[in-house]
């Protein structure tokens, strides 16, 4: 009896320990939600047309973000520190002032116009703007990238303005306030099917409006 008893003796494995690989990017998957969010809106993005998308199943999805909400923050947070501050980067990365403030406008029609998800416009102005009221978090989120997006630009002014490359009472954070309602402006024209071309022709324009010297 007790060597049957031994015989049947075996190891249990604490499955809750080892824990399954992820075997999918998150980065590429949260870029694919953008995608889902930005053309169907939140109400119409459905599990099913996320899951199929990100390429990853209901489990996964729910382990990873916790439900359709949290992933939806999430892939606002994804989009304002990665997409939309591709503007910002060039503004703050090209020396010439005048050279940098047209590479932001380019790169807003960039991005506006061939965004990896096929979608036009701008994911925070076509989808999260229209949910802001209803989705709980998404207005936070809406107000934090706006004020985040005003500071860095006024920021490069003020540094302008201590270097003497534009003029003393340059009014810096009323001009970056500027900055983005022409953003806005382009990425809606965008949304509604403009061409990169007819966005492209108005940033000499713009240009000049943002850097244009302050009235006596």
């Amino acid at each position: 009896m007790r060597q049957n008893e031994t015989s049947r003796n075996f190891v249990v494995i604490d499955t809750k320990k080892v824990g399954r690989p992820k075997t999918f990017d998150r980065d590429e998957a949260l870029t694919k939600a953008i995608g889902v969010f930005w053309k169907q809106g939140y109400e119409g993005a459905s599990m099913k047309l996320l899951t199929d998308e990100m390429g990853i199943n209901s489990p996964s999805l729910y382990a990873e973000f916790g439900d359709k909400h949290g992933l939806y923050l999430e892939a606002i947070n994804s989009y304002a520190t990665n997409d939309a501050c591709t503007p910002l980067v060039a503004l703050e990365t090209v020396p010439d002032i005048q050279k940098a403030v047209r590479a932001f406008f380019e790169a807003v029609v960039d991005y506006s116009t061939h965004h990896d998800s096929g979608a036009k416009g701008c994911f925070l102005v076509s989808c999260v703007a229209t949910s802001a009221g209803h989705v709980n978090g998404t207005a936070e989120l809406l107000q934090d990238a706006i004020t985040s997006t005003d500071k860095r630009i006024t920021a490069r002014f003020e540094h302008e303005v201590m270097v003497g490359n534009l003029p003393q009472d340059f009014p810096s954070a009323d001009r970056a306030k500027l900055m983005f309602d022409l953003r806005q402006g382009m990425v809606f024209r965008a949304r509604a099917g403009f061409t990169d071309d007819d966005l492209a022709g108005d940033i000499d324009k713009y240009v000049s409006s943002v850097l244009a010297n302050p009235e006596s």
